[in-house]
């Protein structure tokens, strides 16, 4: 079974507000049995115009289970937490190989 990436480009203008989210969200992670690949860290744009902020990578071992994580009560409140505390939260959700 192919596993799946939940991938995220996200500008933070309340760090204060934002670190109750990152405190939420590893619990709803695991519960999916997801695990965190990169969270915030360096990155330089190789190719193209696209200019990222704080990127996320999670790894799950399914696309059913990336979803599940995303509807979950856990991150429901994780994101409910976060909200106003960024200008910009894109996220999405590939399968992998």
């Amino acid at each position: 079974m192919p596993s799946a990436y939940v991938i995220a480009d996200v500008h933070v203008t309340d760090p204060e507000q934002y670190k109750g989210y990152m405190a939420l969200t590893p619990a709803a992670v695991a519960a999916a049995g997801g695990e965190f690949v990169v969270r915030g860290g360096r990155n330089q744009t190789l190719e193209g115009p696209w200019t990222p902020r704080r990127m996320v990578v999670i790894r799950f071992p399914s696309y059913e289970a990336a979803q599940a994580f995303y509807h979950s009560p856990l991150y429901t409140e994780a994101r409910a937490a976060r909200a106003g505390a960024t200008e910009f939260f894109n996220m999405f959700v590939v399968e992998g190989v």
